[in-house]
């Protein structure tokens, strides 16, 4: 008994502390990426119970979901953006569950509280010349997220001509997906899945929505938007479309 009660405090103390449990296992090639922060970070606009469950129980079942997809198969030796690139190839299995890891990893990289937005950087600049204010865009993210019917995603991402646009996605889907109607590179994600805020906020979602975009990482989606102008996923989505 003694033991026992010492192994369950151990297995307690990643949430306690606001560790994330980046050691979770996984077999294959598909890794649990470690989480960029503590499980009580965002609090008190995630708590640290929903992250620790978003993360270690969804986000970790996507990774070793796709693992299972893939094993023993061609796709095993793709990489992640490449599986997403040539979702419809594929069957549900990979498309969700590799859909699943990519987009989790974006959202916990473009959250912080400490991260504002900033009207001089090069994303910033791009806020403004496209919607008119940061108000403005933040208005468009939530009423995207708030009409998407069922789960899914809220999206900014940079189209193929090099624009920045706002769409949401079915389930596990992404722009970068080949089946995906509105095509780009995403930037900044918001999960609309229950599991991302029902703890807190119950069957509110537009109450989270409201919160959450007071909670993005600016300098990470800066970052994201350079990379995305002209980086490799850019180039494999124009040489997708033939441009």
């Amino acid at each position: 008994m003694k033991a026992l009660h010492i192994k369950s405090i151990l297995l307690l103390l990643p949430m306690l502390f606001g560790m994330s449990n980046a050691a979770l296992p996984q077999d294959g090639p598909f890794k649990l990426p470690p989480l960029p922060y503590g499980y009580n970070a965002l609090e008190p606009v995630i708590d640290a119970m929903t992250m620790e469950i978003h993360y270690s129980k969804h986000h970790a079942a996507y990774v070793k979901n796709l693992n299972a997809a893939v094993k023993g198969t061609p796709a095993e030796k793709n990489t992640l953006e490449e599986l997403l690139l040539n979702a419809g190839k594929y069957g549900d299995a990979i498309r969700n569950n590799a859909g699943g890891v990519w987009n989790h990893t974006l959202y916990w990289n473009i959250l912080s509280l400490n991260n504002p937005f900033n009207p001089s950087t090069e994303i910033g600049k791009a806020v403004i010349a496209t919607f008119a204010s940061a108000d403005s865009l933040n208005k468009l993210l939530i009423k995207a997220g708030a009409s998407r019917f069922g789960s899914g995603w809220a999206w900014l991402y940079v189209s193929t001509d090099g624009k920045l646009a706002v769409c949401s996605t079915a389930n596990q889907d992404n722009p970068l997906m080949d089946v995906a109607s509105q095509k780009g590179v995403p930037i900044l994600a918001i999960d609309v899945w229950e599991h991302a805020y029902y703890l807190k906020y119950q069957n509110k979602r537009g109450d989270y929505l409201t919160a959450i975009v007071k909670a993005i990482n600016w300098d990470a989606v800066n970052r994201n938007y350079i990379e995305a102008l002209n980086g490799p996923l850019m180039q494999a989505l124009k040489k997708q479309a033939g441009k």
